[in-house]
This record gives C-alpha cells, sequence and structure tokens, in this order.
C-alpha cells in the first residue's frame, strides 16, 4: 500500500457542506454580543490562521515510530500510536490513517482547511493520537462533513462518525457496501457505493443507513481507482472514468471513456493528483502515464517509460514523475516532452511517493531519512532538505 491516498475536506458537492457554513441565517443573528463571542468561522480548540499551515504525517515501516513535521516552521511532533510495524498511511487533508496489525490508527496532525466556495478558513492545533479501529486491508480513506469512510479490499467499508473524530473519537457508524478496489465516498448527505448489480458495475447513491437513494445510469465495470475533486468524484472503470456531479439537487454520472482500446495492464488503476484538482494522473502500465482532465473530459497518454511514482499540480504544471533510479522529472503535458531532471533519491527506494500541493511538491527518501521538497515550477529545483529522526517510509501532506 502506497502512501499517496490524500483528499482535501470540504470539496465534496451538495448543500451540506453549507449547513455550518457563512453568510446562512442562524439564531445569533439579531444579537451582536453572541457574534462577537463566536466569530465567523470559529472552531472551538483551534487557531485560525491567514495561510494553510502545511504539515506532514510521517510514518516509519519498519519501528512503526509516526512524526507530524510542520513544513512552515519545521517542528517535529512524535506521536506514540501502538504498533510496532507500518503496512501503510492514507490521508484526507488533516488525518493519518496508520495500517498496522489489522486495524488503522488515526493521527490527528493538527492542520486543516474549510473551503466554503467563496473563500477559505485556515486552522490548526496540537497533533494528537485520534483513535483506532479495526478494519481488515484498508484501501482508501475518503471524508465528508459528516461522515467519513474508511473502505477495504476484502469486505464493507467502516463508516466513522466525522464530527466525533474531531474532537478525538474515532466512532464507528456502521458499515457499507461490497469491498473491492473502489471505495465507498462520502457526497453530501449521502453515499457513493460501488456495487455489481446483475453482473454490471454500477454506481450506487445511498443513505448513512444503506438505503438506496438512486442507481447512476451510466455503468462502471470493475471500478478500481477514486479521486475527489472539486468538480465531483472520478471512479476508474474498465471503459475509462466515470465522474460522478451533481446539480440542482440531481446526482447524474458522465462517463470520460478511453481514447483507445486499453488492455487491463494499461487501465488508470490508482489515481494522484493536488487536492481537489480536476487533472488526475495514474500510471499507464510499465511504460506510460495517464493524465485525465476532468474538466475537459479528455484523457492524455503521456510516454514517460517506467516510472515507480507519478503526480502532478495540474492547471499548466508540469507532470511530474520518478524512476527506479531515483531520477525525479518534468513533463510537459501537453507534448509529453521531458523538460527537467534531477537525481533526488542517492539509494533509489520504491517506497518513495510524490506528493503536490499549490506552489511545492514533496518526495520522501526513506534511506536517507529525509523529505525533498520540490520547487516545480524552477526546473524541479530542490527547495529544501527536510530531516526527519525516523525513516520517512510513508507520508501524507494535511493543511490544505
Amino acid at each position: 500500500m502506497t502512501a499517496q491516498r490524500q483528499f482535501r475536506r470540504g470539496v465534496i458537492p451538495l448543500a451540506l457542506v453549507l449547513l455550518a457554513g457563512c453568510g446562512g441565517t442562524n439564531d445569533t443573528a439579531e444579537d451582536p454580543a453572541a457574534k462577537e463571542e463566536t466569530p465567523h468561522g470559529y472552531v472551538e480548540g483551534a487557531e485560525e490562521t491567514a495561510e494553510a499551515q502545511s504539515r506532514l504525517v510521517v510514518a516509519d515501516e519498519e519501528t512503526g515510530q509516526v512524526r507530524v513535521l510542520d513544513l512552515v516552521g519545521e517542528h517535529e511532533w512524535p506521536i506514540e500510536l501502538p504498533v510496532d510495524s507500518v503496512e501503510g498511511l492514507m490521508g484526507d487533508g488533516r488525518f493519518g490513517y496508520v495500517v498496522a496489525g489489522g486495524a488503522v490508527h488515526i493521527v490527528d496532525s493538527g492542520s486543516w482547511m474549510v473551503d466554503h466556495g467563496d473563500h477559505v478558513h485556515y486552522y490548526r492545533s496540537e497533533p494528537s493520537a485520534a483513535g483506532s479501529v479495526e478494519l481488515a486491508a484498508p484501501s482508501a480513506v475518503f471524508s465528508g462533513p459528516v461522515i467519513t469512510s474508511v473502505s477495504s479490499a476484502e469486505g464493507p467499508a467502516t463508516l466513522l462518525d466525522t464530527s466525533a473524530l474531531e474532537e478525538g473519537n474515532a466512532e464507528s457508524a456502521g458499515a457499507l457496501g461490497e469491498g473491492g478496489e473502489a471505495a465507498v465516498v462520502p457526497f453530501g448527505e449521502h453515499l457513493l457505493v460501488p456495487a455489481t448489480r446483475e453482473g454490471a458495475g454500477v454506481i450506487e447513491v445511498r443513505r448513512q443507513g444503506g438505503e438506496i437513494v438512486d442507481t447512476l445510469a451510466e455503468p462502471c465495470h470493475d471500478p478500481g481507482g477514486v479521486a475527489v475533486t472539486r468538480l465531483g468524484v472520478v471512479f476508474g472503470c474498465q471503459d475509462g472514468a466515470l465522474l460522478v456531479s451533481e446539480s440542482k439537487e440531481t446526482v447524474r454520472g458522465d462517463k470520460i471513456g478511453y481514447p483507445e482500446q486499453v488492455g487491463e495492464a494499461d487501465r488508470a488503476r490508482e489515481f494522484q493528483h493536488r487536492p481537489g484538482s480536476t487533472t488526475l494522473v495514474a500510471r499507464a502500465g510499465d511504460t506510460a502515464v495517464w493524465v485525465l482532465d476532468a474538466a475537459a473530459r479528455t484523457w492524455a497518454r503521456v510516454e514517460t517509460g517506467p516510472v515507480t511514482a507519478a503526480n502532478t499540480a495540474g492547471e499548466g504544471a508540469p507532470l511530474l514523475t520518478l524512476t527506479a533510479e531515483g531520477v525525479l522529472r518534468a513533463h510537459d503535458i501537453d507534448s509529453g516532452t521531458e523538460t527537467a531532471t534531477a537525481r533526488l533519491l542517492e539509494k533509489p527506494d520504491p517506497r518513495a511517493t510524490i506528493l503536490v500541493d499549490t506552489s511545492r511538491a514533496y518526495v520522501n527518501d526513506p534511506r536517507a531519512g529525509v523529505v525533498h521538497e520540490i520547487d516545480y515550477n524552477d526546473d524541479v529545483r530542490v527547495a529544501r532538505t527536510l530531516s526527519v529522526d525516523i525513516a520517512p517510509t510513508h507520508i501524507v501532506e494535511t493543511g490544505r
């Protein structure tokens, strides 16, 4: 399992996202004193900041040690978990989900954002452990304002109460789904659930309790790979991708078919992207990388040669790839031309991944015990080398 699943909170469509939101009526609207006591955007126990407070959750595969690294001040917090090794790490923009010993141990990084559409709030607090849940073969995590879904490759997804999680309690809110490659995804007040009905792959829209509200007309056979964008949720399908969005309280699915016949080995199986971005990448077998522009409804195949990791910030940014030899490369997405290279890992490691945000990329270097911060708009220049006192086998970024 890689450490590349990372999703921004607050980008899920539908009106429920705005229940605690901005500009709406409330009981204190006529009470100036109450307004002063509870400032707009207030979150108890957290400090609101003017800018994103990016942090990394870092886990050491062999020892089970976990750290939270502040990318602004470079402060490092140790997080004590009852594990002696780590199998994987997932993230949702605030929490890190450490996979170990048949359970998911949850770390509150203490840094997150809330996107209200026309403006954003950034928050920070002290990192802490937030409990654990038993789950076989955890595969992906997605958070909504009400429910957080931790999916499994072997069975139903475990649903967690998001509000309780934010208070440090991992409380189960039930289980849902059949398990497998594709994940259960919170979507406003509903959940998107991949299922097989009469031999066909479909996406069901369900309530938290499991009741089916709708089944999307557009099929998605053998779903695998999921990403949340500002346009909606993208599911990888046998014949391309399915973009699930909401308009006028109606959920719809739009198929984005591959531009050519694609064999099983070359399918997009795991999407990577900047949180919220509509440009997704996925390895295309052993010799290329798929770039999916969900806004334009188009695929592009970039002949990169063999790579161990790939990602992009989208919207004019280069495609970043990492080779088995530890070389970071930048490619122009439109032409496929290689535009810059940097030998990054002196001792290459297949566990190295690429995370991206709006201005930087982060590549973990487990054998060197560092994380490389990359300015991808400046010929993949190494902007900083961040030392960690454990082997950074797995990383996820939070605060964006």
